[in-house]
């Protein structure tokens, strides 16, 4: 296990910076995720940590140790790619053991390491198939074998899963979680599903155009998204925004215009708005439901395509001239055309500023 420290850390293609000044600590046994679109630098950053790219500024420390001049080898990093670059001329076994027998270790401590880790990924049975033998999800947990085999201290997931199908993915994602309960690494983990970031992580790192835009807990950034682009990422389906203008503020409360109605919210700091500004309000799927005696808000909204899957229907509709996605638990019969009056409560919105930064703080459930 290891703790991981990067300082004002930069990294550029020749002229192009693609990662500005990130700073970041992670603790001895997390499980880390860096999540984001694609381009976010999160694939270049875990590549920075493992030592496959330089640090242009800044610093890297692993367990306290200043790593920026040292070879991959020894940081006692191992890498697990979305390709699971495999040996396909060498059977599992000795492609678990690779990485050993090129350091010469004992052949017996190589062994004992080999099968410890097969019985862990359920892969004892398994040894003697070379590559094109296995399925997608067995191939990639020879992947990970290989890491184990080594006992690094901190394990680095570039996107595993990416090439696995949906029910492979849910399976390989209880497994790599089963995995870290087991083991207690650090493990750090890159992704743009922010379904595999939620159920995985302690610690989830979302990033953009090279910058970290928050770092907390999975319900932390669920409850308290700092900006309009966390909390649009963050959560599935992704949270709804409609614009709104702010008609008031006075004594730590807005009053915002929105969909033909007022509605005041109390916001964190009133000096971050005045009277006229644009807003977006936030409503997540999940929050919204037929208008009823609880709701504080009605939206009329027109039903363009709905989805019944069984104990849960998803609703895909207009609200004037913008779009909502509606969760709906239980049994539904909304059908498209059907004009809905949708109700939420107060309690449930965000608020957010013409830059995008967030006006309200929720409380965030504790265990």
């Amino acid at each position: 296990m290891a703790t991981i420290k990067l300082t004002n850390v930069i990294k550029r293609f020749q002229e192009t910076e693609t990662i500005h000044g990130v700073n970041l600590d992670l603790e001895d046994g997390e499980f880390v995720v860096f999540v984001g679109p694609s381009g976010c630098g999160k694939s270049t950053l875990l590549r920075l940590i493992a030592g496959l790219e330089d640090i242009t500024d800044g610093e890297l420390h692993i367990d306290g140790k200043i790593m920026n001049s040292v070879a991959p080898a020894e940081r006692g990093v191992a890498m697990v790619f979305q390709s699971y670059a495999l040996y396909p001329h060498m059977t599992v076994k000795d492609n678990m053991s690779f990485g050993l027998r090129m350091t010469g270790s004992d052949p017996e401590y190589i062994e004992s390491r080999v099968q410890e880790a097969a019985e862990i990924l359920h892969l004892d049975k398994l040894l003697d198939r070379k590559p094109k033998a296995l399925s997608g999800g067995q191939r990639q947990r020879v992947a990970i074998g290989r890491a184990i085999v080594r006992e690094p201290k901190v394990f680095l997931f570039d996107e595993p899963l990416s090439n696995l199908d949906a029910e492979l993915r849910v399976d390989m994602r209880v497994q790599i979680a089963k995995l870290h309960n087991q083991l207690k690494s650090t493990m750090v983990y890159v992704t743009h599903d922010q379904v595999e970031a939620m159920t995985l992580a302690d610690k989830i790192v979302v990033l953009r155009d090279g910058n970290i835009e928050q770092v907390g807990s999975p319900m932390a950034l669920y409850h308290n998204p700092a900006n309009e682009f966390v909390a649009g990422f963050i959560g599935s389906p992704k949270m709804n925004f409609l614009k709104g203008k702010i008609t008031h503020v006075i004594d730590g409360k807005a009053t915002i215009s929105v969909s033909g109605q007022s509605i005041t919210l109390h916001i964190k700091d009133q000096n971050q708005v005045i009277e006229g500004d644009t807003v977006s309000l936030g409503i997540r799927p999940e929050h919204l439901a037929e208008f009823n005696s609880e709701s504080d808000i009605k939206l009329n909204v027109n039903i363009d395509v709905a989805e019944h899957l069984g104990g849960t229907s998803f609703l895909y509709a207009t609200c004037g001239d913008e779009s909502l996605t509606i969760e709906v638990s239980g049994q539904n019969m909304s059908r498209s055309g059907e004009l809905l009056e949708i109700g939420a409560k107060l309690s449930d919105c965000y608020l957010f500023d013409s830059k995008g930064n967030s006006l309200i703080t929720r409380p965030v459930p504790t265990r």
